[in-house]
């Protein structure tokens, strides 16, 4: 570990942000396949941009997707995010839904109907003790600030708030790699025509009501033993951010793969998890590899812990397990041990992850917003420290 002092910055993004809103409604086309067939074959990619959401991809299912429930999915998605207001460009009961979805390909369908990976990648898991639930403390702040933006804004908190959002952390970290001090906030919120001045720019009072009544009480719930000297706040510091949703700027499915994850903490396989089923590694295998570094470090057997799996399209095994702990791992133990508990302790075909962290219920639309990791919800099973136990005892520590 370096003995200096170091930043590290990570952001996240509103449920109302475009490419989220993508995000959501391709997994609430997800979750109504699989409800009503848990078998579904589902990638499914949504565009939105000013009163318009185009929907496309591949599904093979029993459900009754029908144009008319495509499109019903998709508005009642958006209607659920908060965009109800036809003036600002972007409305659930105005906008027009395209539906381009068709059959997956039966060249697919082959090598997965007979237990392989959906694809061929490698997929990331990343986990450290930084928080209560073992993420990263930059993201995971991130993401505590947009969720309570989310909350504000529904409850009418604060009224000038409109559902886009971005927010960034940076932390200063001391130089053995622990946490230091909250250092920078940045968060950028659309708002409507109350909450500015007479010069058109954002209100010096609305400002701090966000100081006051969002990102304080957020970062004091989360680690107020890092609320040390002055915070810097950067707060929609173009001065004014009243154009914004899909109106203000085209989203896409999978844009957002570092806020779904870590926060650029932990590498990424690069590809992005929303509107596919689990038999695509893509999203499960990094569930999986999620689980499996949350268990590693909740077992002390490392502060810290990233795992890659690797798998080839058709094949059900992975090709490869590697372990970084970056030099955090326990007295006695290896990182080549930890690949041997890994490979003994958790099922890693497509079958064995979907079957260990029951993959197939409609639970992904929860996941498209205020990040896929670090929430203790009980759908979301790849949280938990079930194997924590087992493993430090096969370790021997």
């Amino acid at each position: 570990m370096s003995s200096s002092r170091y930043l590290f910055t990570s952001e996240s993004v509103s449920m109302g942000h475009p490419d989220k809103v993508a995000d959501q409604i391709s997994d609430a086309v997800l979750d109504f396949c699989l409800q009503h067939d848990p078998t579904s074959r589902v990638a499914c990619e949504t565009l939105v941009t000013t009163d318009h959401c185009t929907v496309a991809g591949e599904i093979t299912t029993k459900a009754p997707l029908s144009d008319e429930a495509v499109k019903r999915l998709a508005k009642d998605a958006i209607r659920e995010i908060g965009y109800t207001d036809p003036k600002i460009g972007f409305a659930a009961d105005t906008c027009v839904v395209q539906n381009l979805l068709h059959s997956q390909s039966p060249d697919i369908s082959v090598g997965v109907d007979t237990g392989g990976a959906g694809d061929q990648g490698m997929m990331f898991g990343f986990a450290c003790d930084e928080t209560r639930t073992l993420m990263p403390l930059p993201i995971y702040l991130s993401h505590r600030l947009v969720e309570r933006h989310a909350q504000l804004r529904r409850d009418g908190t604060i009224k000038f708030l409109r559902p886009d959002a971005k927010s960034q952390v940076t932390v200063e970290y001391n130089g053995d790699g622990t946490p230091g001090r909250i250092h920078t906030v940045v968060f950028s919120t659309q708002h409507d025509e109350t909450a500015m001045d007479g010069n058109r720019k954002f209100k010096a009072d609305a400002r701090q009501q966000l100081i006051d009544d969002l990102i304080l009480p957020t970062l004091k719930a989360e680690r107020p033993d890092l609320i040390k000297g002055e915070i810097i706040y950067h707060i929609n510091p173009t001065g004014c951010f009243l154009e914004g949703g899909p109106h203000g700027d085209c989203g896409l499915t999978g844009r957002k793969i570092i806020v779904d994850t870590y926060g650029g903490r932990g590498r990424h396989g690069g590809g992005a998890f929303s509107g596919k089923d689990p038999t695509k590694v893509d999203r499960s295998a990094a569930y999986m590899a999620r689980y499996i570094a949350k268990n590693i470090v909740a077992a002390r057997l490392a502060r810290q812990c990233e795992v890659q799996l690797s798998y080839a399209i058709g094949y059900p095994d992975p090709l490869s397990v590697w372990v970084s702990t970056n030099g955090t791992v326990a007295p006695g133990v290896t990182e080549d041990q930890l690949v041997d508990l890994i490979r003994k302790h958790f099922q890693l075909t497509p079958k064995g992850i979907i079957e260990t962290l029951d993959l197939r219920r409609p639970i992904y639309r929860e996941t498209a917003r205020h990040g896929h990791f670090g929430r203790e919800l009980p759908a979301f099973t790849w949280e938990k420290t079930d194997k924590a136990e087992s493993l430090r005892a096969a370790a021997g520590v």
